[in-house]
């Protein structure tokens, strides 16, 4: 088996350009990564286990070949040249070949590295198997040889999306690796947050080689954002380097979500500036015997090894060079062979967090049951050792190619914290799984996270607070739509969201709280008993009733004196028990307007001052007629018999009735909500139905009132005694002013106050006529008993 592992950071350029007359040396390589060595002798353990079992692969025993591809393009693509032209060589056991044809190259490379292996690899079909090829960029490409053994980064993009959502944050910054494949991942990232609605406070692309003044930017920008919340998908030599630069800023209260490539690496320093990140990653797993294979290596075990030997300097921190018969590094100290890697924390010898690792582990089996199924399949087309061919171990695998598109996958939410001890912990506070339903995939452990310097309470991460209900966003000009000002709502509009973007308009009967978040029920604003003016114009109405009947009263009890008989006291208590009913009828103005509060309104109050005014008229026509007549055979005379009288009081009374009976049966009045007069109140009012008869009946009260003054008036010269032409006159005057008054006002007024002026003027009115017609009779009668005599009335009249 090939593998291609990068055991260095970065490539020594060659500072001298090739002559072209002499082969070029090869580059040197430094900064040796314990990471990817560790992955490699994870692969190697996994190969030796194999090679121990008697079920899988008996007779067949499996090497491999690994180079070393220095995070170079180009030694990456030299290691895959060399594996796919591999020559067949024979051992000593003439029983035993070595096949050319490499079964798989196990390759732990980015976008553009994977990209180039499987275009070389592609022709021959040679499985290529990735541990870090995650770009979603490759779903796009026809490269059915490539086999992932972690997710694509498009579910790693859908669930730091959601992990952003789910705290709202609608305001991060990004930054990203400048390598192809992360760039592509940045701009679906990119996507992805916008269709949450989360905004960029800005986005910066770097690179560890990049110049510092490079890198101060992106820390500059990172400390003057607004949002504590920044998403990093880079690699983890870029990510350590940014970080060193943001140490040295000391730029703190950052809380980093991270991709799975750096975020779960316990040993990347600065650690104490990590502590609080968050990311995705891939679910870890154990490996039996593995701690226990990585921890015997020596460079005793394989003599001549370079790279073993660099990795001893590098653990150690000492030279072998006894043993690589090289150059010893500057001021290294000699290796004494005594060294021991049971005592050595580093992410070589870290097993707890075995996710990586166990996929390679699971691919290196996963290769192993493909060949033993192509060699057991027990009859004679089972190929032969010799003419293996690399493609058809492609389907038994059963791993996924990047061809087959999104399948369902896990990862972990990490949370980088710093344990009782004071080494970083990567705690597991949550999960992300594709197969759960829609918008249930993210399950967290809130109480379980630590954020950023420790701290219990969730970052910050808005441009601007949340605007809550009874406000809506507005966005300000020329900046982010995360970025707005709160506008309160004005009436009769609401918002009962937060982070509205319109108000809304409450129903017509409806109207605004305080703080425009609810539509409240308009208060319904009528006349009533219970109110000030209702209670003043109740009792003014009963007090009035109240001295009609106890006038009433006088009346018939001294019914039989002078006074009385000489005023028509037939007439006299039929207008009595008109101005009784003109009183009682203001009381339906007091009431809640329904059907028959309003008809009642606007018919009695119309029928008894008919009442009233045909009983003043008939009385003061026969007063006039009396004393006109001077032939007692005067056709007038008739007219002066009580039951004509009555007659034509009960005529005139009932053409009133006539027209408010066809008002009722034809257009009656009837209750309505107005919401004219005031935009928070509904005013319960009386509508007059049809306004023809609403204003036929106040002219037919006018005509009586004119006709009566009319008739008072030529009685102005009759004798004293029986003159009360000049009180009915008065009182007439009296209400004809009220009710010209009354239009105006009634107009323009609202239910309430409408129903108010209506009310007074009918009491008014009322109060006018018995206070100047009965009144003075009252006071003749009770405090005047003497000139309430025949003699006394006799003398009057001879005047």
């Amino acid at each position: 088996m090939g593998g291609i592992f990068h055991f260095h950071h970065h490539l020594v350029q060659q500072l001298q350009p090739p002559s072209f007359t002499v082969e070029p040396q090869s580059p040197e390589c430094e900064n040796f990564n314990l990471r990817e060595f560790h992955l490699a002798q994870t692969m190697i353990f996994a190969i030796e286990e194999i090679n121990r079992s008697a079920k899988l692969l008996p007779n067949v025993e499996l090497g491999y070949k690994i180079y070393d591809g220095c995070s170079s393009d180009t030694l990456s693509v030299k290691a895959v040249m060399e594996l796919i032209s591999t020559q067949d060589k024979t051992t000593s056991d003439s029983n035993c070949t070595v096949t050319s044809e490499v079964p798989v190259i196990f390759a732990d490379a980015g976008f553009i590295r994977s990209l180039a292996e499987t275009i070389l690899t592609r022709p021959f079909d040679i499985p290529t198997v990735s541990f870090s090829a995650t770009c979603r960029c490759f779903g796009d490409l026809d490269l059915s040889t490539l086999l992932e053994t972690i997710p694509s980064d498009s579910h790693q993009i859908m669930a730091i999306t959601s992990l952003v959502r789910h705290f709202g944050w609608k305001w991060v910054g990004l930054v990203h690796s400048r390598s192809a494949g992360m760039a592509m991942d940045s701009e679906a990232m990119v996507r992805e947050l916008q269709g949450a609605g989360v905004c960029l406070a800005f986005r910066e692309t770097f690179s560890g080689t990049d110049p510092r003044e490079r890198l101060l930017r992106v820390v500059d920008r990172v400390k003057r954002a607004a949002t504590q919340v920044v998403v990093a998908f880079a690699a983890p030599a870029d990510m350590e380097v940014l970080l060193r630069e943001v140490v040295r800023q000391n730029v703190t209260g950052v809380q980093w979500i991270g991709s799975g490539s750096w975020v779960a690496l316990p040993a990347l320093t600065p650690a104490d500036s990590l502590v609080g990140a968050a990311g995705f990653v891939i679910p870890k797993a154990g490996v039996p015997g593995l701690k226990e294979f990585l921890l015997r290596l020596h460079p005793r075990l394989s003599p001549g090894n370079p790279l073993l030997a660099e990795f001893w300097e590098e653990t150690f921190r000492c030279s072998v060079r006894d043993v690589t018969r090289g150059r010893p590094g500057p001021r290294l100290r000699r290796c004494t062979g005594n060294e021991r890697l049971q005592g050595v924390d580093n992410p070589y010898t870290d097993t707890s967090q075995l996710r990586v690792a166990y996929r390679v582990y699971r691919a290196v089996y996963a290769v192993a049951h493909a060949l033993h199924s192509i060699f057991s399949c027990g009859n004679d087309t089972c190929p032969r050792m010799s003419g293996f061919k690399s493609w058809q171990t492609l389907k038994p695998m059963g791993m996924h190619s990047h061809k087959d598109g999104n399948w369902i996958q896990k990862y972990e939410l990490v949370n980088r914290q710093i344990s009782a001890s004071g080494t970083i912990d990567i705690v597991t506070i949550g999960k992300y799984d594709t197969s759960e339903p829609l918008g249930q995939e993210l399950k967290i452990n809130e109480q379980d996270i630590v954020w950023t310097g420790g701290q219990k309470e969730v970052p910050r991460g808005i441009c601007s607070e949340s605007c809550p209900p009874g406000t809506r966003k507005a966005i300000r000009a020329e900046e982010s739509i995360c970025c707005f000002d709160c506008v309160q709502c004005q009436a009769p509009d609401i918002s009962n969201v937060t982070d509205a973007l319109f108000c809304v308009r409450c129903p017509p009967e409806y109207w605004p709280n305080h703080y425009r978040n609810e539509c409240l029920l308009k208060e319904i604003e009528f006349l009533s008993f219970q109110d000030g003016i209702g209670d003043a114009l109740t009792s003014f109405a009963v007090g009035g009733a109240c001295l009609t009947i106890a006038m009433a009263v006088v009346f018939y009890k001294y019914r039989q004196t002078p006074l009385v008989r000489a005023n028509n006291s037939e007439l006299s208590f039929f207008m009595l028990l008109s101005l009784l009913l003109c009183f009682l009828s203001a009381l339906p103005f007091s009431a809640q307007p329904t059907t028959w509060s309003c008809i009642l309104r606007f018919t009695i109050f119309t029928v008894t001052f008919a009442l009233c005014l045909s009983g003043i008229l008939g009385k003061t026509m026969v007063v006039l007629l009396a004393f006109k007549t001077v032939c007692h055979k005067n056709n007038l005379v008739k007219w002066l018999n009580p039951r004509r009288q009555r007659m034509g009081v009960l005529t005139l009374t009932s053409i009133q009735c006539l027209i408010c009976i066809f008002w009722i049966t034809q257009s009656p009045p009837f209750p309505y909500k107005s919401l004219k007069h005031y935009p928070h109140v509904i005013s319960l009012e009386c509508q007059v139905g049809s306004v023809i008869y609403f204003c036929t009946v106040f002219m037919y009260i006018f005509l009586l009132a004119g006709v009566t003054l009319i008739v008072a008036f030529f009685a102005r010269k009759l004798p004293n005694s029986f003159n009360e032409a000049t009180h009915i006159t008065f009182s007439l005057i009296v209400f004809l002013t009220v009710w010209a008054t009354f239009f105006p006002v009634y107009v323009s007024a609202s239910e309430k106050y409408a129903a108010t002026v209506h009310a007074f003027a009918i009491l008014a009115s009322s109060f006018g006529l018995l206070l100047c017609i009965f009144a003075p009779k009252c006071y003749i009668i009770l405090l005047k008993p003497e000139k309430n005599t025949r003699k006394s009335f006799m003398s009057f009249s001879s005047r």
